[in-house]
């Protein structure tokens, strides 16, 4: 055997088959794999993205009872699983009389309420169509069959994982459990993380439970006050001005301050109701029912949303309704309820990245510089 064979044999006995030594070749084999891996990753988030929509609606559940038993901590030093336990007893007595008042006051109301919102639909197709607008009647059983259809595509979203009722009770499971020991599961996928990215993700986390608290108690607040405003207005102040109290105040007080926890999208149903009932009263009594609508989300949106923003994150409004829509086709009402908060952690996230670069930059800069 010659020398040249010999070496040619060891060469051959010392590389793996599979070893690429061109570096060019490794390169391109490489960002394919980094293709591959990113590819990978976004199908799971998309696949398992109902799941993680669930366990995030939890997390601002618990970020709610958490703000509560914080609130009853500067008033009360008694161990926060008691001060837990008392604001979900709070919150079921609130329901429960919430259910009760809406039982004995506005049921009859309730039942009679999609009878008045479509008769005054009908009387606004026949204005227009007197006004010289060719809607016809197949045209508009096509169009609202087609509304239907989409509000059941959507409200099928709503199931979540096994249904309805199943969604909602591991949305208050998860986030009772959370909210009696945060510091927990806080801690939990931190040890998941490289030691050197811990302290980092402690701050973001704050960061983020604060804006989080803040969102959903400025939220809480900010039903309660177009609630109130709606029925102050609607069933006190319209007869002090001759107008007579509109029907179901009790009714659209109630719905306009459930939703408001949807901005944007919330206040334009709310308001469309609420006009609809005030013309079936009368032309004097539809035209207030418009004042009333600007006037409580004005008073809104120029005071409260504004003071709100001030200690919370200020979203820009357009951005909030285009993530709802999003969140609205791909998730349902679900995803539509938790559009603002998931975008406001998103927020929150990225101005925490943005500020650790630049602390890291000057850091270096100053390394560089001594």
């Amino acid at each position: 055997m010659t020398d040249d064979t010999q070496d040619l044999n060891e060469q051959d006995l010392g590389t793996s088959p599979s070893r690429i030594n061109d570096p060019r070749i490794r390169h391109e084999v490489s960002r394919a794999m980094a293709w591959v891996g990113v590819v990978g990753v976004t199908v799971l988030a998309v696949w398992i993205a109902r799941p993680l929509l669930v366990i995030f609606g939890a997390m601002v559940f618990a970020a709610m009872i958490d703000g509560g038993a914080r609130l009853l901590g500067r008033a009360l030093s008694i161990p926060r699983p008691w001060r837990v336990a008392i604001v979900l007893a709070g919150t079921v007595a609130f329901l429960v009389w919430l259910g009760y008042f809406a039982g004995s006051t506005i049921s009859q109301e309730a039942a009679q309420f999609p009878a008045i919102v479509e008769r005054q639909l009908n009387e606004l197709f026949d204005w227009a169509r007197d006004q010289g607008f060719q809607i016809e009647q197949t045209q508009l059983q096509n169009y609202l069959g087609n509304i239907g259809s989409g509000i059941s595509t959507v409200t099928k979203a709503l199931g979540g994982i096994l249904g309805g009722a199943t969604t909602v009770l591991l949305i208050l499971v998860i986030g009772v459990y959370v909210a009696v020991d945060p510091l927990l599961y806080e801690r939990g996928v931190a040890w998941m993380l490289p030691r050197e990215h811990r302290g980092r993700f402690y701050d973001t986390a704050a960061k983020m439970g604060q804006t989080m608290r803040r969102l959903m108690a400025g939220r809480l607040l900010g039903m309660v006050v177009e609630a109130i405003f709606t029925y102050v207005m609607l069933a006190w102040v319209a007869p002090l001005v001759g107008i007579g109290a509109v029907p179901m105040a009790a009714l659209l007080a109630i719905l306009t301050g459930l939703l408001a926890f949807v901005p944007n999208l919330g206040a334009i149903i709310s308001g469309a109701l609420m006009i609809l009932v005030g013309f079936s009263g009368g032309a004097e009594m539809g035209i207030y029912t418009i004042f009333v609508y600007f006037f409580v989300q004005n008073f809104d949106g120029y005071i409260v949303i504004p003071m709100i923003a001030k200690k919370t994150v200020d979203l820009a409004p357009a951005l909030v309704l285009a993530f709802q829509l999003i969140m609205g086709i791909l998730f349902g009402i679900l995803g539509l309820f938790l559009a603002d908060p998931l975008l406001a952690m998103i927020k929150v996230a990225l101005e925490r990245r943005a500020e650790q670069v630049d602390q890291d930059k000057l850091a270096k800069e100053a390394t560089n510089g001594a």
